[in-house]
């Protein structure tokens, strides 16, 4: 079990660019000093416009699955996405057992997306060695889609050990994205998961990156998987919500890899200036409006529309829209907005699915809105 042969990329049009189509799903955020139970809030307006995919991560509030199981038992959305979960901190056991657990008793569709997370994390939370995440990465999705397709677990690796587990409820549909920031992580999810999965990241560099997943996968001999993207995101912004922007990108300037990133945007003040100092709330009254709009789709309705294009012309397959909640309650306003100028990238709000494909987004005017 566990063999690191190449796998076919499984989930919705799978099979090769030619027949990838392009579809939009809502994340549910983490925005620092927010209420906990925003997140449900933001799982009712999301159903109630109709999108059949969510996504579900784990920070410091809800364990996942627990959160994922309350959104279904809550919403009418057809299917979820648990994660990216960190392979250093949860095992591919756990992970498939927590997926069943949520389908079965939910009947709802669940897709696993699976990360490297942080040292902070998985080593000051968690107590757990965060070195050697491209190879526990692909360790973890072997073991993880063979558990899913219903096999026993039989695997010894280098980080993952395990024997005899069987699910008692395969769920053998359920897709394993991968979380990929990095040559090395995009390499392994390349070459082993249905679906990359990127955040906080300007269109410029889906575009590198698309290339690199379909060179990798092409080398491996297998179909490119899907790459999505998740994609903050905020119609006619106020103050609240620029410092809710701000107050969480403030996180992510000073590690490696998005610091670097930031920096070729032209804000490397501001990262020198994070790994210079730990006052994050500081370094939040520094952050321009245009770092935010930078890898986010920021402004009016028309500037929102023509963003999301943006990534999706630049090589994604699915785009995550990451509602701020400062001005706009459980992102009530931007989600019917694009629900409603976007028709042609989710099923209307009765749950029937209507085509998708290349486009799908009505061009309007600044003016409106």
């Amino acid at each position: 079990m566990g063999d690191d042969r190449a796998h076919p990329a499984r989930g919705p049009d799978a099979g090769g660019a030619a027949v990838r189509r392009r579809s939009l799903g809502v994340v549910l955020p983490y925005w620092l000093d927010r209420p906990d139970l925003e997140a449900l809030g933001i799982a009712r307006q999301a159903s109630a416009r109709g999108f059949e995919r969510l996504w579900l991560g784990e920070m410091a509030t809800f364990d996942v699955f627990a959160l994922a199981t309350a959104v279904a038992g809550g919403t009418s959305i057809p299917r979820l996405t648990v994660g990216p979960l960190a392979v250093g901190v949860r095992s591919p056991v756990a992970i498939a057992m927590g997926a069943a657990s949520v389908a079965t008793l939910t009947g709802t569709h669940v897709d696993v997306a699976l990360g490297a997370s942080s040292p902070h994390i998985v080593s000051e939370w968690h107590g757990r060695d965060w070195s050697g995440n491209p190879r526990r990465t692909r360790e973890s999705v072997a073991v993880l889609r063979e558990l899913l397709g219903g096999k026993r677990a039989a695997f010894s690796g280098r980080h993952i050990r395990t024997r005899g587990f069987r699910l008692r409820q395969p769920q053998p549909d359920s897709m394993i994205g991968v979380a990929a920031f990095g040559p090395r992580m995009t390499e392994v999810a390349a070459e082993t998961a249905d679906e990359v999965v990127l955040n906080l990241v300007p269109p410029t560099h889906i575009a590198q990156v698309r290339a690199s997943i379909d060179a990798f996968a092409e080398a491996r001999g297998r179909p490119a998987p899907r790459l999505a993207v998740w994609v903050a995101c905020s119609v006619e912004p106020g103050p609240a919500t620029y410092r809710q922007l701000a107050s969480q990108l403030a996180v992510y300037l000073r590690p490696p890899g998005y610091g670097e990133m930031f920096t070729e945007l032209g804000f490397g003040d501001l990262v020198r200036q994070a790994r210079a100092t730990t006052g994050r709330r500081t370094l939040v009254e520094d952050i321009p409006p245009e770092l935010p709009a930078a890898v986010g789709a920021i402004g009016s309705g028309a500037e929102v529309l023509r963003r999301i294009d943006a990534y999706f012309n630049a090589g994604a397959d699915h785009i995550g829209l990451v509602p701020t909640t400062a001005d706009d309650r459980d992102g009530a306003e931007t989600l019917a907005f694009i629900s409603e100028h976007a028709p042609d990238l989710i099923p209307g709000p009765t749950g029937a699915k209507r085509p998708v494909g290349g486009g799908g987004i009505r061009s309007i005017s600044d003016g409106q809105r």
